[in-house]
């Protein structure tokens, strides 16, 4: 079953989304039934993907992992999520989990138990190590990298992988798939796919050859960080000549696998923010939904949530907020950025051969590009004017669909 190529996920930064404290605490606070009233609203969208950022025990931003088989008690317990998954399977939400495999917190006892037995040990070859130190993830020094060369260190994630996969979850985002290395997700994925074998494997990659890490490590899809920065950088410097070379790649790496698409994410700058014409903020919208891969909604985008992403200590605040109770506490002005994100994703629903659609450009200036999207018997041509003039019956910042 290729349930994949029909699935539009809208992605969720849970503590954020439920404005939980940002340290652990030690009481639970049933958090996650605020997301399950968000549900019929993530269908009515027109998605049908849940993907969830970290929602397990963990220190501060859910990516400094204390637990993968506890429920961060900021968000609730274990029954709180077993009702997410239910409610979600009930609505035909296909559900997807951060996976922080890469590195835990010091404060783990897994990591603490490495720190003191030392380099040279059993236990202490759980983790990496650089002159006698714990290796820091990215030089943080509360995320200590683990070793996934050690056969342990893969039984443990093969089992939390699985333990969830077996719960009722469809996917996993590899968190920092980048760091250990293609080969190192190797070992870990076979046996995975074993017994799960239509589970969605997505790894977080940001730079480098995206074909040759999907090949090398058994992931389906990676994010595709090149077409995020050339949809944003296009429109907002009014250069399609870079979109142009970039869509080639796309439609290089389209051969090999179906890559995830976005125009935000909890790590970056929300698009609303990144563009200051809002008009090229629904020119975004349409690339995301009509390009081939398989699409991913920053929630909030789709109401033109703004969010600057900042280098400090709680840089991620903007683009990470706290949700109204339900959706009826949104305001009304990002009501026709939503109408315009459900025809879109209703387009895409009637031509579902857009996952894998053939791409090709033309009549490429800096400011107009034709897109036309190929499939087995059907095509769509998709023109865009970010130019100041009408352009062919494009208005300024105006796109055309044929």
């Amino acid at each position: 079953m290729d349930w994949p190529a029909s699935v539009i996920w809208w992605h969720v930064y849970p503590l954020g989304f439920v404005d939980a404290e940002r340290r652990r605490v030690e009481s639970v606070h049933h958090r996650l039934p605020k997301l399950v009233t968000w549900l019929d609203y993530l269908v009515e969208l027109g998605a049908n993907g849940l993907l969830l950022a970290p929602v397990f025990d963990s220190g501060t931003h859910g990516y400094d992992t204390l637990d993968h088989f506890r429920i961060d008690p900021r968000l609730g317990d274990d029954s709180d999520f077993q009702t997410l998954l239910d409610e979600a399977r009930r609505r035909g939400i296909r559900v997807c989990l951060d996976g922080v495999f890469n590195h835990l917190s010091r404060s783990h006892d897994l990591i603490q138990r490495a720190i003191n037995a030392g380099p040279d040990t059993d236990e202490g070859s759980w983790v990496k190590w650089h002159e006698g130190y714990p290796w820091a993830f990215e030089g943080h020094e509360r995320l200590v990298e683990l070793n996934l060369s050690n056969p342990s260190v893969q039984d443990y994630i093969v089992e939390v992988m699985n333990h969830w996969l077996s719960r009722g979850v469809d996917g996993w985002r590899l968190d920092a798939a980048y760091a250990p290395g293609a080969a190192a997700w190797r070992p870990i994925l076979e046996r995975v796919k074993r017994d799960h074998p239509e589970a969605w494997i997505l790894g977080e990659v940001i730079h480098g050859d995206y074909s040759e890490f999907v090949t090398t490590s058994g992931v389906d899809s990676v994010t595709q960080y090149e077409l995020w920065h050339a949809i944003w950088d296009a429109l907002a410097d009014g250069n399609f000549f870079s979109l142009q070379w970039t869509l080639g790649r796309h439609h290089d790496f389209c051969r090999t696998f179906r890559p995830q698409t976005f125009i935000s994410n909890h790590d970056v700058t929300r698009i609303a923010s990144k563009l200051t014409d809002p008009r090229d903020v629904e020119i975004a919208a349409t690339l995301l939904m009509l390009l081939p891969g398989i699409p991913s909604i920053y929630a909030g985008d789709e109401q033109g949530f703004t969010g600057v992403k900042e280098d400090h200590a709680y840089g991620d605040d903007a683009v990470r907020p706290p949700f109204p109770d339900t959706p009826a506490g949104l305001l009304p002005f990002g009501a026709d950025l939503h109408s315009h994100y459900q025809a879109m994703i209703s387009l895409r629903r009637q031509h579902p051969w857009l996952v894998d659609a053939e791409v090709t450009t033309s009549q490429v200036t800096n400011t107009w590009i034709t897109i036309t999207l190929t499939g087995p018997d059907a095509e769509l041509a998709l023109d865009l004017n970010i130019g100041e003039e009408t352009v062919d019956g494009v208005d300024p910042h105006g796109w055309r669909i044929r």
